[in-house]
């Protein structure tokens, strides 16, 4: 199996508001980065969505380490929350439904196909990777003429 690192970062200016993410993926001497972005969003779906596209570009499944600065993706994986809140129809506690939902979904596909491990980095640090993930998601949220994020603009919204 191919092992590959995935550094992925969030960025939204205002929250909710414009929002961008960033990722580099690298496989032995290749790397490649990309970014993206929604006119209306916030911050934790645009972490979510980075992991997403990540994971995404990659042609078969793989071994990764996928970083991130953000402790509600990796804390959600790690602590084995995403799979309590699925097995309880995407219940938190008692009535209260979880967030991001579609996104949740959608990284659960992903994650379950490929062997990752969900790595955290302090933000806005010494990472180099994680910094120009935050460069990527930054400038990607600054763009005009941004898509609509369906999953937070639309009917997904019973989800929240």
């Amino acid at each position: 199996m191919k092992e590959v690192k995935i550094y992925t970062d969030g960025a939204c200016i205002g929250n909710p508001g414009p929002g961008g993410y960033g990722v580099v993926l690298i496989y032995g001497n290749h790397r490649k980065e990309f970014s993206g972005g929604f006119r209306k969003t916030t911050n934790n779906r645009m972490e979510l969505f980075a992991a997403i596209a990540g994971l995404k570009k990659l042609k078969e499944r793989c071994k990764v380490e996928l970083f991130s600065d953000s402790k509600y993706l990796v804390d959600a994986i790690n602590k084995g929350w995403v799979d309590r809140w699925r097995a309880n129809g995407w219940h938190r506690k008692g009535s209260q439904m979880a967030s991001n939902i579609d996104l949740w979904i959608a990284l659960s596909e992903l994650y379950e196909f490929h062997e990752v491990e969900f790595i955290w980095v302090k933000g806005h640090a010494d990472n180099i990777e994680n910094n120009r993930c935050d460069e990527l998601a930054n400038s990607a949220a600054d763009k005009p003429a941004l898509p609509i994020d369906s999953g937070y603009q639309t009917d997904f919204h019973f989800f929240r």
